[in-house]
Order: structure tokens, then sequence, then C-alpha cells
């Protein structure tokens, strides 16, 4: 794995993207599948794999399959700007914010997509996850 090193990766993203690659490898991930499944079926699916986490699993889900009912609600800009937009005293923990956003099925996508807008209306900067954005904490 020396290539993975010399691109910066840290063992375990190493192990994740080489647990990744077998299971892609082996059949025993088809990404293909994944974009038809339900938001919680096609989660723990790929939450499956070694090393990818929920957050990771939805972040893909939303924006490299387009899944329209995806809403990351550990995403601590997500549950910022809902408790701002909701008028809530505090920041709505990840299990407020999952219940919340089930009245949103089965566009929770688009409502993750606005209230990152409106995160960054709120905070004065960018919170939608870019395809170069890291999470230490998954």
């Amino acid at each position: 794995m020396p290539v993975l090193v010399e691109a910066g990766l840290s063992r375990p993203k190493q192990r994740t993207l080489t647990a990744l690659a077998t299971a892609i490898c082996n059949g025993g991930l088809d990404l293909d599948r994944t974009g038809a499944l339900p938001a919680e079926e096609a989660i723990r699916y790929l939450t499956a794999i070694h090393g990818i986490g929920p957050w990771t699993a939805e972040i893909y889900l939303l924006f490299c399959i387009g899944h329209p009912d995806i809403f990351p609600a550990g995403d601590l800009a997500l549950q910022v700007a809902v408790g701002q937009a909701l008028g809530l005293e505090t920041r709505p923990s990840h299990r407020e914010v999952t219940r919340i956003a089930e009245s949103w099925a089965p566009w929770r996508g688009i409502a993750a997509r606005l209230f990152w807008a409106h995160y960054r209306t709120i905070a004065g900067r960018e919170a939608a996850p870019t395809p170069t954005a890291e999470r230490k904490n998954e």
C-alpha cells in the first residue's frame, strides 16, 4: 500500500479503502443496487463495510447517488440550521433532528440541502460536504 501512504492517507483510511475495494471486486458491494434501496437499508448496506460510518454512507447516497430521502441528522451544521430555522432554544440532538426530518420524507435530501444553504447564510461559511471534506468522528 505504498501508493496510499504516498497519497497521505492514514492507516484507518487505507484499511477502509482496501475493504471497500475488496467488497466491490468480490461482488459483496453493488453500488448500482445501492441507489435503488430504501434509505435505511442503503445505509445499513454501506455501513456493513469496515470503516464506512453512517455519515459517510449518508453523504455518499445524497451527493453521489442522488438519493432523495437522506437527511444526515448527525451533521452538526444541519442540527444548528434546523434548530435556528425552527426557533428552538437549543441545538437539537441527532435523535431530535431525525424525528423532525421524518415529516419531510420522501424528500429529506432536498431538505438537507436547503438547511445547509440556510447554515451558510446564518454562519457565513459553507457547511455542505464537498468531495474533499473529512470527518474525524464518525
